[in-house]
């Protein structure tokens, strides 16, 4: 079944097109249980990639994600974090860690206990100046993907069986390769929320001029399982409620609750894409009650079933990470 138009994919193509991801590693960690780092807030972008093992990500304010081996988290606005390997490990600031251990000739991290042990790729990376508006506006604090994902699976396999052999065989250069690799991953996870913002009627081309209004709709892509209501963005942006719906609409073309609407849907469409996580999992993340009541919306905007979009973007599964 044809998914709406080809209008969302020019969009796409267009942004893509128009992006230059210019990537920063920072460093190969390989850590053991118990650690804990923590990241300072930076208008530069953060990733991780998760080689070997798995970690807590946490951002004051949100529930903390889990990432599993082969995932990468992305924060486009590059807010403060930690990254630990358990919710009760003490977290030391990166600056810290890396001070107390430094850094070996291949820009590789050891340190923490004798337990488990982690491998991480972390990084960071800016977009060539200036960066799409449209571009970075609907991507939420984190972006995720992990490698078993229907959209990823049939190439980003091997992309990320490079990374690992790169992280356990070192060789000349491997610093200059880790960053090529870390674009692919940024670049594939970025064309999947795009695509989910495009369909959903997200994108836009330049930035909202209210101020108040830009800061309503922040929370909204933020924290789109929060049960928001009229009166509850209007208390935010210290408006009545008649003010804040008609100022809504002339800096969107529509109401906060229609805006809301297409944000938990766009979402939607990207955890599709690029996680494995089931329908409950993806309501209770993007404020549906049920997968029933997310489905239902689903449909009525993309024309397909959330279980038929996911099927349509599947790749063979025999082209998946490695365990």
């Amino acid at each position: 079944m044809q998914l709406l138009n080809t209008a969302p994919d020019d969009d796409v193509t267009g942004l893509l097109a128009a992006l230059t991801v210019r990537s920063s590693v920072y460093c190969l960690s390989d850590l053991g249980a118990p650690w804990g780092f923590e990241v300072d807030d930076a208008s530069t972008a953060k990733f991780h990639i998760v080689l070997d093992g798995g970690c807590w990500l946490r951002l004051t304010g949100a529930d903390p994600v889990w990432l599993g081996h082969g995932d990468l988290a992305i924060l486009p606005r590059g807010e403060r974090h930690t990254v630990s390997d358990s919710l009760d490990s003490a977290v030391r600031g990166l600056d810290r860690l890396i001070a107390d251990h430094p850094l070996d000739a291949d820009a590789r991290l050891n340190g923490g206990g004798d337990g488990a042990r982690t491998r991480l790729l972390c990084g960071g990376f800016t977009l060539a100046s200036p960066a799409p508006e449209a571009l970075l506006a609907p991507l939420p604090q984190v972006v995720t993907m992990t490698p078993r994902a229907a959209l990823v699976s049939a190439w980003i396999g091997p992309v990320f069986a490079l990374a690992r052999q790169e992280a356990t065989e070192p060789a000349p250069g491997a610093q200059a390769i880790f960053a090529k690799l870390a674009d692919v991953f940024l670049a594939q996870a970025l064309r999947a929320y795009l695509t989910g913002a495009a369909q959903a009627g997200l994108l836009r081309p330049g930035p909202l001029a209210d101020p108040p209004i830009a800061h309503a709709a922040a929370l909204i892509r933020d924290d789109p399982a929060r049960p928001w209501t009229l009166q509850a963005l209007a208390r935010e942006t210290s408006m009545s409620r008649t003010a804040f719906a008609m100022r809504f609409r002339a800096a969107t073309g529509e109401s906060p609750i229609q805006h809301l609407a297409k944000v938990r849907l766009s979402q939607v469409a990207a955890y599709l894409t690029t996680t494995d996580l089931t329908l409950d999992a993806i309501a209770a993340r993007t404020g549906y009650a049920s997968n029933a009541s997310l489905s239902k919306a689903f449909k009525r905007r993309f024309g397909v079933s959330p279980g038929s979009y996911r099927e349509t973007n599947r790749s063979p599964v025999s082209a998946a990470a490695p365990a």
